[in-house]
C-alpha cells in the first residue's frame, strides 16, 4: 500500500508522547477538585485543545511540508467529527448510571487514557496489517462502509447492560456495590473491598470506546498508514474529548442529523481505502480534506436549521426524540435497571 514516506526519529515519538502525558497531567491538576464544569470553563479548555491540535499541524507544515500537514489535518478532522458521536453516547451512559455532574470529569479523564492506549495498539496493528497484507484494505474498507450504512439506517434499540460482555465480566469477577461513594472507584464495606457504581460507569465508558476506537482508527488509516500521523491525529483529537463533552452535553438535541454526516464520512473512508488498492489509487489529500470539511459543515448546518424550525412545536411538547444517537429523551432509570450502550450502533436509551 503506497503512503507518505515520513521517517520519524525515536526522540520525536518520545517527545510527542511525553508532551501528551504532560498535557494530561496539567488537565488533571487543573481539575483536581471535584466540581461541576460549566459551559464557559469547558469552552475555554476545548479552545485550548483545538488550538494545540491545529498548532501541531503547523509544526508539521514547517517540518515536513504541505502534504504531510494536510494529511494530518484530514485525519484530525475526521477523528474530531467522530468524537462528537462519543459525546452523545457518554451522555447516555452518565444518564443511565445517574453519575453526579461533579464526578463525570474523573471518569472521562481515565476514559481518555484508556482510549489513547487502545488507539495506540489498534494503530500499530492496523497499519502493519495494511502494509503486509494488501487484502486487509478491502476488509477494513468493507467494515467502514458497513458501519456507515448501519449508522445511517439504524433505528432506536433498547440496550441492556447485562448483555455488555465487559461490564458483565467485571461484575462477575469484581464485587460491586450499586451505590456511589463520593468520587471513589473502590471502597470497603464490612471490611471487604468492592467496586462502586462509579467504577462500573467507567467500565461502560471504556467498553463503549473500544468500538469507537476501531471505527476511528480504521477511518484515519484510510487516509494514511503512517503510524506517526495516525497516532498524533487521534491523540490530539481525543485529548479535547472531555472538554467537548461538557460543551455539547446540553446541546445534544441541536445535532439531530449529524449522524448522517458521520455515516457519509465512514462510507467515504471505506471507499477511499478500497480504491487505494485498485488502479484508481489513493485519492488526493486536498479532495479528502474538502469532502470531510464539507460533510461536517453541511450536517451541522442542516441539524441547526432543522431543529430551529422545530423549536416551536418541540418545545411545547417537551422536545422530540430525534434520530440516531441524537435527541434522545434521556430518562434515568433505577440503579438496578441500568442500561449501557455496547457499541456505536446501540446508543438509544430504552423507551
Amino acid at each position: 500500500m503506497n503512503d507518505l514516506s515520513l521517517p520519524v526519529p525515536l526522540w520525536v515519538w518520545a517527545a510527542v508522547t511525553v508532551g501528551i502525558g504532560v498535557m494530561l497531567a496539567v488537565d488533571l491538576i487543573a481539575h483536581r477538585d471535584n466540581h461541576v464544569i460549566g459551559f464557559r470553563e469547558a469552552a475555554i479548555w476545548s479552545s485550548v485543545w483545538i488550538a494545540i491540535g491545529l498548532g501541531f499541524g503547523l509544526v508539521l507544515l514547517a517540518w515536513q511540508g504541505g502534504e504531510v500537514s494536510s494529511t494530518y489535518y484530514a485525519g484530525y478532522l475526521i477523528e474530531k467529527a467522530l468524537s462528537i458521536d462519543n459525546v452523545f453516547v457518554f451522555a447516555l451512559v452518565f444518564s443511565f448510571f445517574a453519575v453526579p455532574d461533579a464526578y463525570q470529569h474523573k471518569i472521562l479523564f481515565w476514559g481518555v487514557i484508556g482510549a489513547l492506549a487502545a488507539r495506540l495498539v489498534f494503530i500499530f496493528v492496523g497499519a502493519e496489517l495494511l502494509q503486509v497484507f494488501f487484502w486487509t484494505a478491502y476488509l477494513f474498507g468493507a467494515f467502514l462502509i458497513w458501519t456507515g450504512w448501519k449508522m445511517a439506517v439504524s433505528k432506536d434499540e433498547e440496550v441492556h447492560p447485562d448483555r455488555n460482555l465487559i461490564v458483565r465480566l467485571v461484575r462477575k469477577i469484581v464485587p460491586t456495590d450499586p451505590q456511589f461513594h463520593g468520587d471513589k472507584f473502590f471502597t470497603r464495606i464490612n471490611g471487604r473491598k468492592v467496586a462502586t457504581l462509579l467504577f462500573v460507569a467507567l467500565v461502560a465508558i471504556e467498553a463503549t470506546d473500544l468500538i469507537f476506537a476501531i471505527d476511528s482508527v480504521a477511518a484515519v488509516l484510510a487516509i494514511t498508514t503512517n503510524t506517526f500521523l495516525v497516532w498524533t491525529a487521534n491523540a490530539f483529537a481525543v485529548l479535547g474529548l472531555r472538554s467537548l463533552y461538557f460543551c455539547l452535553a446540553g446541546l445534544l438535541r441541536r445535532f439531530a442529523y449529524l449522524h448522517y454526516g458521520l455515516a457519509v464520512l465512514l462510507t467515504f473512508a471505506g471507499v477511499k481505502l478500497i480504491l487505494s488498492e485498485t488502479p484508481v489509487g489513493k485519492l488526493p489529500i486536498p479532495l479528502t480534506l474538502g469532502v470531510i470539511a464539507a460533510t461536517i459543515t453541511v450536517s451541522i448546518a442542516w441539524s441547526l436549521i432543522a431543529t430551529r424550525r422545530q423549536n416551536g412545536t418541540d418545545t411545547d411538547a417537551g422536545g422530540g426524540t430525534g434520530q440516531g444517537t441524537v435527541g434522545a429523551a434521556v430518562t434515568t432509570p433505577p440503579a438496578a435497571q441500568l442500561h449501557a450502550p455496547t457499541d456505536r450502533h446501540q446508543e438509544e436509551p430504552p423507551s
